[in-house]
């Protein structure tokens, strides 16, 4: 089979986030200006640099009460900082509690009754017991094609470890089980793992 995506696909159900799988979750904390904690998590998320850390994530859509997007990316114009937070097996359904479409004044931790712990280097709230987060700075939001597409970018200024995930010194995902999005409403687990030694090692 072969579409083109402006054409669209004549299937059910769009198959671009199924193929595009697994993919790894950012539950990105933030703090607007006047101190009220968010929390949402977005598949759109990926690592892209080493040297500094930096992260991203993409957000495409938008409430009716912030605009052109959601609380998040506004949240972060507001005050230039987000956490994210390494989503384990275990946390699996308070993290889909926290991606309830809410007013703006809701906090997220509450209503998904996460405990919220500080960051140390930015002014934001964090997952109590997530395995990792990384505190950001944001560097830049990009706008992107369509309505409502904006990408974040940030620089991890701050990483925390849950003290079981460090298994002779590497940070082991097995001990958590990362969870993962794949296409429609379904969801993996990372529970095994396999090393490939590269050409040039």
């Amino acid at each position: 089979m072969f579409y083109r995506p402006q054409e669209g696909h004549g299937l059910p159900h769009n198959p671009f986030n199924a193929i595009v799988s697994p993919r790894p979750i950012g539950w990105i904390s933030t703090r607007d200006a006047a101190g009220a904690n968010n929390l949402a998590p977005y598949s759109f998320f990926n690592a892209v640099a080493y040297v500094p850390p930096q992260v991203m994530f993409a957000s495409t859509s938008a409430k009716p009460d912030r605009d052109d997007t959601k609380d998040s990316v506004a949240n972060i114009r507001e005050t230039g900082v987000f956490c994210v937070n390494i989503v384990e097996y275990e946390m699996r359904n308070v993290m889909n509690a926290s991606s309830e479409g809410l007013a703006r004044e809701v906090d997220e931790f509450e209503h998904a009754g996460i405990a919220p712990t500080p960051c140390r280097e930015i002014d934001c709230a964090r997952v109590t017991g997530a395995p990792a987060a990384l505190e950001c700075r944001m560097t830049q939001i990009v706008k992107i094609e369509g309505a409502h597409n904006f990408v974040v970018f940030g620089e991890v200024v701050g990483v925390h470890m849950r003290d079981d995930t460090l298994i002779n010194g590497r940070f082991d995902v097995t001990t958590f089980n990362p969870l993962s999005r794949m296409g429609y409403r379904d969801y993996t687990k990372v529970s095994e793992v396999f090393e490939l030694s590269r050409p040039d090692d």
